[in-house]
């Protein structure tokens, strides 16, 4: 059947009439459109009905989700923007849904946006750091991640939660002057090299296709940390070196070979005082027995590997060396549990102490005590007063190898000078020559 238009007002009554492909309009004054009803196979539905700029006849479909009511409101409100100019009003109303899918979108990239920054807190932050330093195999980032704990993550939850872009400076600041205020001004030098570290990883991390990609995520912009200003009298260095007396008397106290209470102090000295954390990451892969050297790793620093550090042996110190691990249990070489883990700073700064004050005690001592860290700089001072130069004692205790001389062009090993100064330590030690053995492994 085709098309037969109705006339007068619709009712429920005029549209259970139409049938299929039937349409009815409401009666409307001549240009102002027109409410339009139609019934389809599926049902009824209902436009408002309008003639366009080029004469042809147009119709909006208003839907069918509307009762007959409803649908002649939101005709009403299209035929007063039609009668007010807007004459192409299906262009119009285009125009409005692209306007408003672009307003939808860029409100969705805000939200999402928004909740990535508020994902990015400071806590985020420190712990991306934390994995960066342990993925490059840093030493340094359990101490790190420690000191981040205790000092940030604890005692300010709150900032702790903060999107790390809004964290301003005075908020850090407190941070750092909780610790200073209890007297650890050390560990407050420390923490604010590390919150300044962590915003910088994350700000390069932008640009760095090395960096993890949880930096990365975090889209880090600011740095509050650069304004924080450094912690007076935690960085000054420790001028204690022990005498030559001292130092011999210090040998006495833990000299004793075969001693097993004392052969980690023993080979702490004799391979020139290494740093603790890499003595305590040497494994049995590490020895070779046919040259008689040990391989420490020199992470420290900016390197993205491991520096190569090779120190010969005394006979003295092989002999420590197996006198740690008598039934050993484990790979590890600097060890106080059979080689099942490596000794920590703690460890060996107790022993020291022990040793130092006993040494107090006796009288034995011209200033006060001492540490690891001392004994390091009493190596290297007693062996510039014996006339090792400056080069091989920095090869020896890997340390200002950083620049570009040495990085890319003095590939000489210094094996031989590093046997001699640690020779001439031993002198120093006891007065009697030292000579490097080469040690072969048990069957």
């Amino acid at each position: 059947m085709g098309e037969r238009k109705r006339k007068g007002i619709i009712t429920p009554k005029v549209i259970a009439a139409l049938k299929p492909g039937q349409s009815a309009t409401d009666p409307a004054p001549r240009g102002g459109g027109a409410f339009e009803v139609r019934k389809l196979a599926t049902g009824v539905t209902y436009y408002f009905r309008f003639m366009a700029p080029d004469g042809s006849r147009q119709r909006l479909p208003l839907g069918n989700d509307w009762t007959l009511a409803e649908a002649r409101e939101e005709a009403r409100k299209y035929a007063l923007r039609y009668q007010s100019g807007e004459r192409d009003l299906l262009a119009v109303l285009a125009d409005e849904q692209r306007e408003a899918a672009t307003a939808r979108e860029a409100r969705a990239k805000a939200e999402d946006a928004d909740n990535a920054r508020k994902a990015a807190t400071l806590g985020a932050l420190l712990d991306a750091y934390v994995r960066q330093l342990q993925r490059n195999g840093k030493a340094s980032a359990p101490e790190v991640a420690r000191a981040i704990e205790r000092n940030v993550a604890k005692p300010f939850p709150k900032l702790w939660a903060m999107p790390a872009d809004d964290v301003q400076t005075e908020d850090l600041l407190n941070v750092v002057a909780r610790v200073t205020d209890a007297g650890k001004l050390t560990e407050a030098r420390k923490l604010r090299a590390y919150l300044g570290a962590a915003y910088r990883a994350a700000i390069r991390a932008r640009q760095d296709a090395r960096s993890l990609p949880d930096l990365r995520a975090l889209c880090i912009r600011n740095n509050p940390a650069r304004e924080l200003a450094a912690v007076d009298g935690a960085s000054n260095a420790r001028e204690r070196a022990l005498s030559v007396a001292e130092l011999r008397a210090y040998w006495q106290r833990i000299g004793a070979s075969g001693s097993r209470d004392t052969a980690l102090l023993r080979f702490h000295l004799l391979t020139g005082a290494q740093r603790i954390e890499q003595l305590a990451r040497l494994t049995v892969d590490d020895f070779d027995a046919d040259t008689g050297t040990v391989r420490l790793r020199d992470a420290k620093g900016r390197r993205k590997a491991p520096r190569a550090h090779v120190i010969p042996l005394l006979p003295e110190a092989a002999e420590a060396l197996n006198a740690m691990a008598p039934k050993r249990i484990g790979p590890f070489l600097f060890t106080v549990t059979e080689g099942e883990t490596g000794a920590v700073y703690s460890t060996v700064q107790h022993r020291v102490r022990k040793i130092a004050e006993a040494m107090q005690e006796a009288g034995e001592l011209e200033k006060g005590l001492f540490t690891p860290g001392d004994l390091r700089r009493t190596v290297e001072t007693r062996l510039a007063a014996a006339g090792v130069s400056v080069d091989v004692r920095a090869q020896l205790q890997s340390h200002g190898l950083g620049g570009v001389q040495a990085r890319h062009y003095d590939r000489h090993d210094y094996h031989a000078e590093k046997r001699e100064a640690l020779e001439t330590l031993y002198r120093l030690l006891t007065g009697e020559p030292g000579n490097v053995v080469n040690l072969r492994r048990k069957a």
